[in-house]
């Protein structure tokens, strides 16, 4: 592939991992007639199948042998890894089939500022007054939802934080996408097979007792997980974190739309205004990165600085997988 190629098909196949995500309502929607629990379940499940198969078919199958031979610390990361992304799977489907989509976008549009601020957190990383002004109007604009919904906005800043801590946790470990996704999957299997074995033995689960088109789309929950996340491993390569940064809106913006448009879910005045609040201070941050991106060598954000140098100077778990 040219060097012209490359990043025309970074872009393409980042465009279509965030337009997948953010066609995730609907799907969910058409598995509303099961519980989010066997819902979450059946996803763990069918990803690691899909996942096993993709390894096995391009001879990726001893990755997997070698996975318990993992130093300690790593399958602790693992493991804390795989908890988080279920975390936030299991909560974005009771988003969805519980007709909450609309906060649930606002838990991935306010995802780049949690990011950033872990960043000081965790890594003790300086920021710009631009920067940490968009943190202070986004922590507004979730103050304002807070006094609309008449509570915390808790399933958008539970969205929010499993999926950036779990992002951090995954730069620093450095897993390949195919090979992590497996291994989350697999962590998470058990239990998932057990609750379905449980619903089973009580002829309660929605994968046998609905249709032959329903129990279709409860398996297709497998590549509908993983597609996205290998599209996103592939732009992650081939375009700049700058322009992932920004491609990364779409996602929310089509769920956002899906929730007002297509599912009538409430827009009252002061949860636009909320939302406004979010918008402005993705613009600043956005325009911010933009101006300071050729002067980012010496001082890089988050992303790029896990990205660079996974694990804080630890070595790559692909290291360990041969």
């Amino acid at each position: 592939m040219s060097t012209v190629d490359q990043p025309r098909r970074g872009y393409v196949f980042g465009i279509a991992a965030y337009v997948i995500w953010g066609f995730f309502p609907p799907y969910y929607k058409l598995l509303s007639q099961a519980g989010p629990v066997e819902i979450l379940a059946h996803r763990v499940v069918w990803s690691m199948v899909f996942v096993a198969g993709i390894l096995l078919v391009g001879r990726r199958g001893r990755a997997i042998a070698q996975i318990r031979r993992l130093p300690a610390r790593i399958l602790l990361g693992i493991a804390a890894a795989a908890t988080l992304i279920g975390l936030n799977w299991g909560m974005y489907i009771y988003a969805v089939v519980s007709s909450q989509i609309v906060e649930s976008s606002l838990g991935y549009f306010i995802n780049p500022l949690f990011v950033v601020l872990l960043g000081v957190v965790v890594l003790g990383e300086r920021l710009r007054r631009a920067q940490w002004t968009a943190i202070g109007v986004g922590a507004l604009a979730v103050a304002v939802l807070t006094v609309d919904y008449g509570r915390v906005p808790w399933i958008a800043l539970t969205l929010t934080g499993s999926f950036g801590t779990y992002t951090l946790i995954k730069k620093r470990l450095a897993l390949p996408a195919a090979e992590g996704l497996f291994v989350e999957s697999a962590v998470l299997a058990p239990l998932a097979l057990v609750y379905l074995g449980y619903l089973g033995q009580r002829e309660v689960s929605a994968f046998t007792t609905i249709s032959p088109s329903y129990t279709m789309l409860l398996m297709l929950a497998g590549p509908v997980t993983a597609i996205p996340l290998l599209c996103f491993a592939n732009a992650a390569n081939a375009i700049p974190m700058s322009a992932l940064g920004v491609l990364q809106y779409i996602t929310p913006s089509l769920q956002f739309g899906f929730g007002v448009l297509v599912f009538q879910e409430p827009l009252p005045l002061a949860r636009l205004a909320g939302f406004a609040l979010v918008w402005g201070a993705l613009a600043i941050f956005t325009i911010d990165g933009f101006r300071h991106a050729s002067g980012m060598t010496s001082r890089r954000g988050l992303v790029d600085d896990l990205g660079k140098h996974p694990g804080g100077g630890r070595e790559p778990i692909s290291n360990h997988l041969g």
